[in-house]
């Protein structure tokens, strides 16, 4: 951590693209920063929670996306520079408090970082792409494609907020989001622990009609405003193979064929330079940093003088949409390629890319990729499924294996089993198999409630499945508390299996309102669950120890018969968590 609090301009040091993130906030004398851990964004709180303190900063692990934005409102609004991290479904939890501040806009600076995980590798439930946001919310985006973009964007993202009054997004990826690369350091602005203070004015801060109509006419505004600002932005540029930067696509080196040119933006930039390399063609290039607004009259003067043009974009072809739009006035004879050539489904990777110009090019490759895929996908490799950890970390290793195993010896056949977000979502994966559906932070418990209910209600016509619901401690505290009332006051009676190790183990030991410290390490009041779940009106609750083996068996047995909903919190610490504790 020491390299991220080092205040020598022009040093060199090699940084994750999140790291490079907090430095980024760090030089632009960030005051307030606000999020709840989610891969592969975890990293931006982890190292915050450890510097917060020494770089005059204030710092929270919020309990949840949603919470976390309204504090960093409260604070823009009263004058602060802010910095709100989150992966992409924290964006979904969040949007209902978005929206409106890009219409209201802001006092102190304030940018919104999201990261997205092309492929799943962390975010099981869907492959979602946060560029949408920008035509629902007209929120500025911009897109790194590496360590050093991460720092310098988060800074111009801070420049453009505190100019034209508006949150702006700055969106990675998992590749652009724990890619190392050297950074070059500038000097931190340490403003210390910043006193705000909020001057009243609520037509501008609150959002009632028929102010909300005169709003949206100055959000429109402000984005054409900022569509001029991105078209001069040294952040759109236009460069060939060998990273020159260029201004006339109409012009190719020799050996290269004519009026072929590409436009990209984010993680695909480098592996378009990457496949340019490989295939020794030297391609006009347009790396759009801005995403939204896009620098129109920029691209229109990049197409003008081509014949063909691939657009190179992960998941959905938002840039390639926009540009077919654009093509119409500028370059009608355009041939435009995009998704006919790379898979809408997935991140992309060297190989797709070399595939994608080469073809376009006209180009051979030395290496048939389908080929090669095909050979490797017959070779007669075992399945490997994520496992809970052993009792070679703390005996008797992760608590969860306890629970899941009393689970199967309580439950009678056809029982139906809820799955939640943490690392219990490995109940999934053999050798368990106790998860039947998995949607979103605190989803098991609604939906548990909707199966029972709709058991009841067609009990005549199909025998009555027992629901277990299972949710952990930091995702209760998220999302589960407002289920849990509905289940209450509904009447429903599901089995509500809260499995609290004392910790957000899934992304990395960050503390949640269960702990009694707080994100900078304070101590706070522990908030216990039990003392919410008998508040909402629960009657059948117990705590056990999962090493209280029997116990927790007959629990679920007796409580599964009852008529009312039942909660059993399984408290164990983390195994991990156990260990470091006793380092």
């Amino acid at each position: 951590m020491q390299e991220i609090l080092e205040n020598k301009p022009g040093k060199k040091t090699i940084l994750l693209g999140n790291e490079a993130i907090v430095r980024g906030a760090l030089e632009s004398g960030v005051n307030f920063v606000s999020t709840y851990p989610g891969t592969p964004s975890s990293e931006i709180g982890n190292v915050f929670s450890q510097i917060a303190k020494k770089a005059g900063v204030y710092f929270e692990f919020s309990t949840n996306e949603k919470v976390a934005l309204e504090a960093g409102i409260g604070a823009s609004f009263s004058g602060l520079k802010v910095l709100v991290a989150m992966k992409n479904f924290g964006l979904n939890v969040c949007v209902e408090s978005l929206i409106p501040l890009c219409y209201t806009g802001i006092k102190g600076p304030f940018v919104l970082l999201v990261a997205d995980d092309p492929s799943c590798w962390s975010s099981a439930q869907s492959e979602e792409n946060s560029r949408a946001f920008a035509y629902l919310a007209h929120i500025p985006i911009l897109e790194p494609s590496e360590p050093q973009e991460c720092k310098d964007f988060i800074k111009l993202a801070f420049e453009i907020s505190k100019s034209f009054k508006i949150p702006v997004m700055v969106r990675t990826t998992t590749r652009v989001a724990h890619q190392s690369a050297p950074v070059v350091l500038e000097k931190i602005t340490s403003p210390g622990l910043v006193v705000g203070r909020l001057v009243k004015n609520p037509e501008q801060f609150s959002t009632m009609p028929p102010r909300t109509l005169r709003m949206h006419r100055e959000l429109l505004s402000k984005i054409e405003k900022i569509k001029e600002f991105s078209e001069k932005s040294k952040i759109n540029i236009i460069k060939n193979q060998t990273g020159q930067t260029g201004s006339d696509p109409g012009l190719t080196p020799k050996g290269t064929p004519k009026g072929i040119g590409v436009i990209t933006s984010g993680i695909s930039y480098l592996y378009v330079m990457e496949a340019l390399k490989e295939l020794n063609l030297d391609l006009p290039v347009l790396k759009l940093g801005f995403f939204y607004p896009l620098p129109e009259k920029k691209i229109k003067n990049f197409i003008k003088k081509l014949n063909k043009i691939l657009i190179i974009e992960e998941l959905e072809p938002y840039l390639e949409k926009e540009i077919e739009r654009l093509a119409k006035s500028s370059n009608p004879r355009l041939q435009i390629f995009g998704k006919s050539h790379l898979s809408e489904i997935g991140e992309l990777k060297p190989e797709n890319v070399i595939s994608a110009i080469a073809q376009i090019a006209k180009k051979k490759i030395k290496i048939d990729f389908k080929k090669h895929l095909r050979k490797f996908q017959e070779l007669p490799l075992e399945k490997r499924y994520p496992q809970l950890c052993s009792a070679e970390v703390a005996p008797p290793g992760c608590p969860y294996w306890l629970v899941f195993s009393a689970i199967k010896k309580a439950a009678p056949k056809n029982t139906v089993f809820g799955g939640d977000i943490g690392c219990y979502m490995i109940a999934a994966c053999p050798p368990h198999f106790l998860q039947d559906y998995l949607f979103s932070m605190g989803s098991s418990i609604g939906i548990a409630h909707g199966i029972r209910k709709s058991l009841r209600l067609s009990s005549r016509q199909a025998a009555e499945q027992k629901v277990i619901a299972l949710i952990g401690d930091s995702t209760f505290f998220h999302a589960g508390i407002p289920a849990l009332i509905n289940t209450v006051f509904n009447k429903s009676n599901p089995l509500i299996i809260i499995l609290d190790n004392r910790t957000t183990a899934m992304t990395g030991h960050q503390p949640h309102p269960g702990m009694g410290k707080t994100g900078m390490g304070e101590e706070t009041e522990e908030i216990k669950i039990e003392n919410i779940v008998q508040a909402v009106g629960v009657k059948n609750l117990k705590v056990i120890d999962p090493q209280n083996f029997e116990k927790m068996v007959s629990t679920i047995k007796e409580f599964l018969e009852k008529k009312e909903v039942s909660v059993i919190i399984a408290r164990r610490i983390c195994a991990l968590l156990a260990k470091r504790f006793k380092k």
